[in-house]
């Protein structure tokens, strides 16, 4: 495996994330935002914790298509519109619904939520970019 996950004792450990990655390799994988649509589909229903995972499952396919899996991604970056602390709920049980699926170690990798006012549709509830090493 070309990537280690760590969180340093002195670091917060009640997180659904490890807070570093190590990867060794030459080969880097960069998926584009994904979002909670499959396909030309319109985009899932309007509740967070289906988009989580309709885009977790996007990833997978994304990542899959350059020879990579979860186990290989160093780092996870989440978009999601109008974010207030109330919706962690349904943000983590989207991840969660899919993790075994997609092959999502929990712990996730190293990963950020960020809070934005919209995303480039107004349906479009919540966007996943993620970074990965192949050795």
């Amino acid at each position: 495996m070309s990537v280690r996950l760590i969180s340093p004792q002195d670091m917060l450990q009640q997180t659904p994330y490890h807070h570093v990655s190590v990867a060794t390799g030459t080969t880097h994988v960069h998926v584009a935002g994904q979002v909670g649509q499959r396909g030309d589909e319109p985009v899932a229903a309007d509740d967070l914790a289906t988009q989580v995972a309709q885009a977790l499952r996007n990833t997978d396919i994304g990542l899959a298509g350059a020879g990579a899996t979860f186990s290989d991604v160093v780092r996870l970056t989440f978009y999601v519109t109008r974010w207030t602390p109330d919706k962690i709920e349904p943000f983590m049980a989207g991840v969660q619904a899919v993790a075994e699926e997609v092959g999502l170690p929990m712990p996730m990798p190293p990963a950020s939520l960020i809070g934005v006012e919209v995303l480039f549709e107004p349906d479009v509830l919540v966007e996943v970019e993620a970074t990965a090493v192949l050795p």
